[in-house]
């Protein structure tokens, strides 16, 4: 290892699903994404620990209403937005979330105050009553896309399995997986993860996301992940806490997505993740046709929009 500060890394997504509709499409969703890595990295570079640069990223993908968290989260079958969202401080090994929580802002911010309390995961009335406790203000995430799509929606008697990854004026033709997502190494060494969501949209009232469960967001100090797409299929694979035991194991990081993905594949899944590990190396996978993702590797922005359809696993090693 070299000895001083470590080189930060950074990688975030919005989701995982079907093609966007041309380069237009794909042109707003790399700006947003980038705009978020860039902010989030500059916090890096000036000594922020992993956990608040999780949280930060979050925050600003959730307000985002182009991203199905926060802001522009999609309705489920009666109507209503219910958002669930997790943090995991790979430091401390410490998980923390809310599930179905309506009529908030960041669902992040109540998982970051989780983080100190003896109770970690709180269900709908458990995280509103919090939100009193912490008298934050009133809000509703409602955007018109996402109010247009399930009126759309409805009049086809919620036939469609789930909503649009992306909220654009053309609805995304096929059914997307709308999450996001950031992982971290700050410049300690130490890994942090957060994932937010708004669910599938159109499902059944009370159906959880994986999204605040370790299967969908996991770290402790070897490697952190955040997985988007059928939250079933995350689950049904508790990809994030597998690709995260493996590594711990001695697996290398970009073996470890190799591995779950090719497994993955034999069962039909419909996921992507993105990752860190504690040497730098930043990986991503999916078995989507697009995975939603940017990152910084302390020289350059890239992004993964461009992947080919299908399986892929891609990495970028570790200059540290």
């Amino acid at each position: 290892m070299s000895m001083g500060p470590i080189q930060p890394k950074l990688i975030v997504h919005g989701g995982a699903g079907s093609s966007l509709k041309g380069k237009e499409g794909a042109d707003a969703v790399r700006r947003s994404l980038y705009n978020v890595v860039i902010e989030v990295y500059e916090l890096l570079q000036a000594g922020s620990d992993a956990k608040s640069a999780v949280i930060r990223g979050c925050q600003l993908l959730e307000d985002d209403p182009r991203f199905n968290a926060g802001t522009g989260s999609v309705l489920q079958s009666d109507g209503q937005i219910r958002m669930s969202a997790s943090l995991m401080d790979g430091m401390t090994q410490r998980f923390s979330g809310v599930i179905n929580v309506s009529r908030v802002k960041n669902p992040i911010e109540l998982a970051q105050f989780l983080q100190h309390s003896d109770d970690r995961v709180l269900s709908d009335i458990g995280a509103l009553e919090l939100m009193r406790e912490l008298q934050l203000p009133y809000y509703d995430p409602l955007t018109k896309l996402r109010l247009q799509e399930w009126m759309l929606e409805r009049e086809g008697n919620f036939d469609k399995a789930m909503a649009g990854v992306v909220a654009e004026r053309e609805l995304v033709s096929e059914a997307g997986r709308g999450t996001i997502g950031v992982v971290v190494l700050d410049s300690h060494g130490h890994l942090a993860v957060g994932t937010s969501t708004g669910g599938k949209g159109f499902e059944r009232i009370g159906r959880v996301s994986d999204s605040a469960m370790p299967a969908g967001n996991y770290a402790n100090a070897h490697a952190a992940i955040s997985c988007t797409g059928i939250g079933e299929d995350i689950i049904e694979e508790c990809l994030a806490a597998r690709i995260v035991v493996r590594v711990t194991d001695g697996m290398p990081l970009t073996t470890a997505f190799e591995r779950s993905f090719q497994e993955a594949q034999s069962r039909n899944r419909d996921f992507g993740a993105i990752g860190i590990d504690a040497t730098g190396t930043i990986a991503w996978g999916k078995t989507s046709e697009v995975l939603l993702a940017a990152y910084h590797d302390g020289e350059k922005l890239a992004d993964t929009l461009d992947l080919d359809s299908g399986v892929q696993v891609g990495s970028r090693a570790s200059d540290n």
